[in-house]
C-alpha cells in the first residue's frame, strides 16, 4: 500500500487562490457596473427612460420633417393591442425622450386656440409623455403606414370641436410625410373642410355636427338653448355618407348645455330650460338616443346596400377645470396624474359607458352586413390622466405679457397640439391595422 505524498507547491497555490478570489470579484464589480452605465443592455427600451428633472433647456426644432429612423423596429410592435390580451383603456403615461413628430411652427392646420407653443406656453414637459397600455405596447405613429391604409379612400371626422381637435392632430402627423392640400372650406370658423393627399389619393374631411342628429344651436339673437331632433340624423354630414370609407364620430360636451329635445315631431322634454313648461330630463339618455340614431342610420344607409364602411366612436374626453373657468390657474397641472391618483367616475364614466354600450349594440346589428364595422376608440381614462395637456390661458397669445391677471379665459377642454390628443390617432391607426389583418367576414 502506497502512502499519498503531499505536494507543498500545490497546497500553497490552493491557499493563495482562496485568498485572492474574493478580492478579484471586488475589483471586477465596479468595472462591470461602469460598463453597464456606459453601454446599457440593448433590451432596455429608451422610450420608458426618465427625462432630466428640468426641461427648461429643451429646444423643439423640427424645421425639416423628422427622420423616421427612430421609429421602433418591427420586433417592438409585437403584442400590440390587436391581440386578445391587450386593453388600451388601461395603462399609464410614461416618459418619452423623443417628443412629438411635429410642433406648432411646422404644421399649418392647427386651430390658433390649440397652438400652445406659438402662444407662448413656457413649459414643454407635457410634450414628453406617451401612453403605455398595461398589457401591450402602443407603437409610435407611422404616417407612411397610415396613408398606405387609406390610399384611394375618404376619412370623415364628424362631431364637435373635439372631433376637429383630433382631425388637426392627424393632419399634423401625416404632414411630416406628405403635405395635405386644402381643397374645400365652408361655414363659420371653417367648420366644414376637406384636404387631399395627392401622394396617396386620400381625402380627409371634417363636418361640424355637435349632436350628430339634427339640431339648432343656440345663438346670441335667439333662445338660450339648443334644439335637438333625436330621431333624425344630421344631413349636413349624412348626405355625403356614400362617399365615406371611414367615419370618426366624437360628441359629448354639447349635451351639457341647455336644450329642448324633440322626438317624432313632439317635445320629449328639456335640460335646464328655465322658464319653459317642459319636463326636465337628464342628458345621459339623450346622448344615448342621439348616438343610437346615428349608428342605426349608418347601418340602414350603408349596410343595406352591401357597401363597406368603418366607423370609429371616440369616447368622451374629460375636462380639467379647477375652479372658475375665467380665473388664473383654472387648469394649472404640468404633469399627468399618476396611476390611481385620479379615478374615472361620475359624469365622465357615465358618458363613456353609454358610448361603449351603443358601439357594442351597433356591432351586433352591423354583423348582419359584412361591410359595416364599428369600434370604440376608448380614450376617456387616458385623457382623464392628462390635466397638463390643455391650452389653459394660452388659448390666446401670450396672455401674461402685461403681467399676471386675476381674470383670464381658460381652455381646459381641448388639447394643445402637439399634445396628448396625438395618442388618439396612434390608437386609431392600430385599429385600422387590426382591421387590415382581419378582413371582413363577407366581401
Amino acid at each position: 500500500m502506497k502512502m499519498a505524498i503531499s505536494n507543498p507547491y500545490k497546497d500553497q497555490f490552493h491557499s493563495l487562490t482562496k485568498k485572492l478570489f474574493p478580492w478579484t470579484l471586488y475589483a471586477l464589480l465596479p468595472i462591470a457596473l461602469l460598463s453597464l452605465y456606459l453601454y446599457p443592455l440593448p433590451f432596455l427600451p429608451s422610450t420608458e427612460s426618465e427625462l432630466p428633472h428640468s426641461t427648461s433647456n429643451i429646444i423643439i426644432s423640427h424645421s425639416t420633417p423628422p427622420s423616421f429612423a427612430s421609429t421602433p423596429p418591427s420586433s417592438e410592435k409585437e403584442n400590440t393591442f390587436d391581440t386578445p390580451s391587450c386593453d388600451y383603456f388601461n395603462g399609464k403615461w410614461i416618459r418619452d425622450r423623443r417628443g412629438p413628430l411635429y410642433n406648432g411652427t411646422t404644421c399649418g392646420t392647427i386651430k390658433e386656440g390649440q397652438n400652445c407653443i406659438k402662444h407662448g406656453r413656457p413649459d414643454s414637459g407635457y410634450l414628453y409623455w406617451r401612453w403605455k397600455p398595461s398589457e401591450c405596447k402602443l407603437p409610435r405613429f407611422e404616417p407612411k403606414t397610415f396613408l398606405e391604409l387609406v390610399e384611394n379612400k375618404h376619412i370623415a371626422f364628424v362631431g364637435d370641436s373635439m372631433a376637429r381637435n383630433q382631425l388637426e392632430s392627424l393632419l399634423c402627423m401625416l404632414s411630416t410625410f406628405s403635405n395635405p392640400n386644402l381643397v374645400y372650406t365652408s361655414g363659420d370658423d371653417n367648420k366644414f373642410r376637406r384636404w387631399h393627399f395627392d401622394s396617396h389619393n386620400a381625402t380627409v374631411s371634417v363636418y361640424w355636427s355637435p349632436f350628430l342628429v339634427q339640431g339648432v344651436e343656440k345663438s346670441n339673437e335667439g333662445p338660450n338653448h339648443n334644439k335637438l331632433y333625436l330621431d333624425l340624423v344630421d344631413e349636413r354630414w349624412a348626405k355625403d355618407m356614400d362617399e365615406m370609407d371611414y367615419v370618426v364620430l366624437s360628441i359629448g360636451h354639447w349635451f351639457l348645455h341647455p336644450a329642448v329635445y324633440f322626438e317624432g315631431g313632439l317635445v320629449l322634454g328639456c335640460h335646464y330650460c328655465v322658464g319653459l313648461n317642459h319636463t326636465e330630463i337628464g342628458f345621459y339618455e339623450v346622448l344615448r338616443k342621439a348616438l343610437r340614431t346615428t349608428l342605426n342610420s349608418i347601418i340602414d344607409r350603408r349596410g343595406n346596400k352591401g357597401s363597406k364602411i368603418d366607423v370609429i366612436v371616440t369616447t368622451f374626453s374629460p375636462a380639467h377645470f379647477e375652479g372658475e373657468w375665467d380665473k388664473a390657474g383654472a387648469c394649472p397641472k404640468t404633469k399627468p396624474y399618476r396611476d390611481r391618483e385620479k379615478e374615472l367616475e361620475g359624469m365622465d364614466s357615465e358618458m363613456r359607458k353609454i358610448e361603449i354600450e351603443e358601439v357594442e349594440d351597433a356591432k351586433v346589428k352591423g354583423s348582419e352586413f359584412g361591410g359595416v364595422r364599428f369600434e370604440a376608440l376608448d380614450v376617456t381614462k387616458l385623457a382623464l390622466l392628462r390635466p397638463d395637456g390643455h391650452p389653459g390661458p394660452y388659448m390666446y397669445p401670450f396672455p401674461f405679457a402685461n403681467g399676471v391677471q386675476e381674470r383670464v379665459q381658460n381652455d381646459c377642454v381641448h388639447w394643445c397640439l402637439p399634445g396628448p390628443v396625438d395618442t388618439w390617432n396612434e390608437i386609431f391607426l392600430e385599429i385600422m391595422k387590426k382591421w387590415e389583418d382581419h378582413p371582413r367576414t363577407q366581401e
